[in-house]
């Protein structure tokens, strides 16, 4: 399987994090998958600023060079596709966030009703299915998992995709390995 792993992680201090990562990405080598590991903090990446061009002008591409379209072709090509973050003031980072805006060029400006809900018509015949990796801080509680887990539950519903698992870091890595494995 080729996974592809966002990670939102800001701080290259927090090891924890960081090694816990390295970790999966090995592990799941080691069990033949296709593993690639983005860490956001080290690639451009320009905010989404709303303007329609990847729809209109540019369709598929940000008009604004950064690092996103390299991001954006792993992500599409890839059969899971794994957002990792440490929860700050209650959500994932502003750099995994800003990376989940970008995706916007995967998907088409024409809407269409999907479970009775106006969403985004499909550019690609394939998306990749979607998971969630999150490092709770000492205040993160079940609510602010569950409405994380929400808003990423309704991104995969506009990639026609579906939300396969959501862990935290508390869990051990080789338990993320056997949930890809499960998939």
């Amino acid at each position: 399987m080729k996974i592809t792993i966002l990670n939102g992680n800001p701080d290259s201090g927090n090891r924890i994090f960081e090694d816990y990562l390295t970790s999966l990405s090995h592990l799941l080598t080691t069990q033949e998958h296709s593993a690639t590991l983005f860490k956001l903090r080290n690639k451009i990446i320009s905010y989404c600023v709303g303007c329609f061009n990847c729809w209109i002008k540019t369709p598929g591409k940000c008009s604004f060079p950064d690092d996103a379209p390299e991001i954006l072709r792993e992500v599409i090509h890839s059969d899971l596709l794994i957002f990792a973050s440490p929860v700050i003031m209650g959500f994932t980072s502003a750099l995994l966030k800003k990376i989940q805006d970008k995706l916007i060029p995967l998907v088409h400006p024409y809407i269409e009703l999907v479970k009775k809900e106006c969403h985004h018509k499909k550019r690609y015949e394939h998306y990749p299915k979607l998971s969630l990796l999150i490092q709770p801080s000492q205040d993160t509680d079940e609510e602010d998992i569950a409405i994380i887990y929400d808003i990423y539950k309704r991104l995969s519903i506009n990639f026609r995709s579906e939300l396969i698992f959501k862990k935290t870091t508390n869990s051990g890595v080789e338990e993320v390995v056997d949930a890809i494995n499960r998939i």
